[in-house]
This record gives C-alpha cells, sequence and structure tokens, in this order.
C-alpha cells in the first residue's frame, strides 16, 4: 500500500462511518411517531384528520425542502449543508415535545425538512466520495435508514412508558442527532471540490425534459408513500385487527428491521441483470403480500407479512436510491437527479399518508384500505418497469444533456 493510499482508506472508512451515523438519524423522528398516534390523539384531542395531516408533513416537507439542498451545497459546501440540516433536525424534536399542540406540528415541520435536505444531499456525496462503488454503497447508507426506523419505531412505547410519557419519548431522539451532529462537525471530509462543481449543462430546466428523470421520480414518489403509510399508520391499522397499542409498533419496527437485509443485499442483487427490473418487481411482490398477510390473513400469518413486507420495503428504497447513482454519470447530475427524484418524490409521497388519514376519518373499511395499498404498488411497478431499464443521463461535448 502507498503512502498516498492510506490517508485515501482512512478518508474512505470515516466517510462511511459518518455516512451511517447520520444515516441512522433520518428515520426515527418519522418512524417513533406512528406508534404514539393513539397517545397523542387522546392527550391532544385532534381529529383523526389533523392526526393525518401530521404524518403528512414531514413527508411533505421532504419533498418540499429537498430541491434547496443543492442549491445550498453550491454556496456553502454540502458539508456545511449537512451540518446545518442536523441541527435543524435537533431543534424540530426538542420542539415537538414541548406541551403545545402548534409546537408539535413546528417542531415535525422543522424535522421533515432536514431529513429532505440531509437525505438528498448524502446520495451525490456517496457518488463523489466512492464513484467506482456508489451504488453498493447505497445499500449501507439505506441499510441504516432502515435501522434507525427499527428502532424508532419499536423503542417509541418503552421511552414514554421510561421516561413518563410520549413528549419525552420523541425529545430523547434529540441525544442521537447531537452525537452525529458532534461527530460530522469533528471529523467529516474536507474538500475545495463541491458536490455541484461548475460545469455547463445538466441544468434542473434540462433534466425535468428527459423522461428517464421522471420515471425515477415516480418511481420513488409511489414506492415511498407506501413506506410513510406503514410509518405513519400500521400500528393503527394493525390495532384496529386486535393488536395492543405495544405489539403492533413491536410488528412495525421488526419489519423495518428486516429492511436492513434487502437494504444490503437489493444493490448486489440488481448487479446480476442487465438492468434492475427483475429486482424491482421482486421486491415490490413482496410488498404486495407482506400488506396483504398482515392486513388481511389470519392473524397466524402475521409473522411471514412481517418479513415479505421488510424485504420488499428495504429493498425498494434501496433500488430507488441506488437508480440515482446508475442513471447518473456524474455525482453532479446525481446531486441534481437526487434532489428532482426526492423533491418531487417525496411531495407526491406525503399523499399517501393524508389519504389513509382521510379513509380512516370517513370510516372506511380495512379491506378498502387495503385495495388502495395494492393499488399504489401495481403503479410503483409500471414504473419500476420504466426507470429500471438500464439507461443513464450524461452530458455531451457542449455540454447537452443527454440520455443513452
Amino acid at each position: 500500500m502507498t503512502t498516498e493510499s492510506r490517508p485515501n482508506r482512512r478518508r474512505l472508512i470515516l466517510f462511511l462511518l459518518l455516512m451511517v451515523l447520520v444515516g441512522l438519524n433520518l428515520r426515527p423522528a418519522l418512524s417513533s411517531l406512528a406508534p404514539l398516534l393513539l397517545r397523542i390523539q387522546v392527550d391532544t384531542g385532534l381529529s383523526p384528520l389533523a392526526i393525518g395531516a401530521l404524518t403528512t408533513l414531514p413527508v411533505l416537507c421532504l419533498g418540499v425542502f429537498a430541491p434547496l439542498a443543492p442549491w445550498l451545497a453550491k454556496r456553502i459546501g454540502p458539508e456545511r449543508t449537512l451540518t446545518l440540516a442536523l441541527g435543524i433536525l435537533i431543534a424540530g424534536l426538542l420542539l415537538r415535545g414541548t406541551p403545545s399542540v402548534p409546537s408539535l406540528f413546528i417542531g415535525t415541520l422543522l424535522a421533515g425538512a432536514a431529513i429532505g435536505i440531509a437525505g438528498t444531499l448524502l446520495p451525490a456525496l456517496v457518488k463523489r466520495e466512492l464513484p467506482g462503488g456508489a451504488d453498493l454503497m447505497t445499500g449501507v447508507y439505506t441499510m441504516a435508514l432502515c435501522l434507525g426506523g427499527a428502532l424508532g419505531a419499536g423503542l417509541s412505547i418503552p421511552l414514554a412508558d421510561l421516561l413518563g410519557g410520549w413528549r419525552f419519548s420523541l425529545i430523547s431522539w434529540g441525544l442521537l442527532a447531537g452525537i452525529a451532529l458532534v461527530a460530522w462537525v469533528s471529523l467529516m471530509p474536507r474538500t475545495p471540490r463541491a458536490i455541484t462543481t461548475p460545469q455547463a449543462g445538466g441544468s434542473m430546466r434540462e433534466l425535468l425534459g428527459q423522461p428517464l428523470a421522471w420515471q425515477v421520480m415516480l418511481l420513488m414518489g409511489t414506492q415511498s408513500s407506501l413506506a410513510y403509510i406503514v410509518f405513519g399508520w400500521l400500528p393503527t391499522l394493525l390495532q384496529s385487527r386486535g393488536y395492543s397499542e405495544a405489539e403492533a409498533g413491536w410488528l412495525m419496527g421488526a419489519s423495518v428491521m428486516v429492511q436492513l437485509v434487502s437494504a444490503l443485499g437489493a444493490p448486489w442483487l440488481a448487479r446480476f441483470g442487465r438492468d434492475q427490473r427483475p429486482a424491482l418487481l421482486l421486491v415490490l411482490g413482496c410488498v404486495a403480500s407482506g400488506l396483504w398477510l398482515l392486513l388481511q390473513a389470519d392473524i397466524q400469518w402475521r409473522w411471514p407479512g412481517v418479513v415479505l413486507l421488510g424485504l420488499g420495503q428495504g429493498g425498494s428504497f434501496s433500488l430507488a436510491l441506488t437508480l440515482i447513482v446508475l442513471r447518473t454519470a456524474n455525482s453532479r447530475l446525481s446531486g441534481k437527479l437526487s434532489g428532482l427524484a426526492q423533491g418531487g418524490g417525496y411531495t407526491l409521497a406525503a399523499m399517501g399518508p393524508l389519504a389513509v388519514g382521510v379513509l380512516l376519518q370517513l370510516e372506511v373499511s380495512l379491506d378498502a384500505i387495503t385495495l388502495v395499498l395494492l393499488l399504489i404498488v401495481a403503479a410503483a411497478a409500471a414504473f419500476a418497469m420504466l426507470a429500471g431499464r438500464n439507461r443513464r443521463l450524461d452530458l455531451d461535448k457542449s455540454g447537452k444533456l443527454f440520455t443513452h
């Protein structure tokens, strides 16, 4: 090993560890809320529709604020932008635990905005630091997201019981975010080269003219809609089948924990084929099967349902993020496509939790809600057939964006 390669290797290992630590913080703010919704509703008197808005708000913020990430990275650098996002996340986590209903919504908004910015930055940072293995390293990052989501879902009720209320349970996740902020500020990779290095071509307007960019965005939106419906409403739907709030929370937490396996394995699976369509259809089929088993089949099938849903959702999200780096030729285009796919995709995804809240407000049957969820899976499969093809966005010699 040369003297020059040792610092590079240390930088790579350090970056991976920081990426995992930051990724751990990008889901507990969302998943920790769902098991506590009934307690929140009883204490605050919020209607099912208002609770639906509460679950929708952070997902909507993911979409609204994601396009800010490339803009901020260009002006203050990606490292400082991620520092800012972590600071906002901590503020949101602390604020939503204060004894005020408006603070609950404002804190949730801030947390969603911070996650939208940070989540958009990380795929482009991965592409910059690991251009040759960006797809596989995206799987590692996705695994960290899934682990954070599982911890948030599984520990929210025990933390509420231990700390004396749901407000303290929500606040407690600020500690993990604080650790990530300190580690990032102290150890973040510093480079004079930003994600959005000056380069002709590849503007957002040009990107919007590429069907491939829309296909990736719509796939991201539909599969994310299912993910945030699960984060926001699965415990409530399970409780309507007779599960206790603790068991419903643990079932969702176990499902998110299973996502670790497919989040890491799906990018490897996708490499075996010429394109990613077979892998995408496989994981989406698991999502459909898991949802049906949990919401419609006999209660004895709950654990196979948990496993299938976890494998499907971990794999579909990991592959959707992987497509951002596989469908672009460089980190600049990855940053642009990440902003579009996550910005537009999460805005679309926010309609899912809100729709379920409306259906519950109207006292629609669980059978009808299950059908709606399966239709969303079908839409995701249709977009997967387009986005999963072996194509890529690139710039020609004149700097014009094209697909090949």
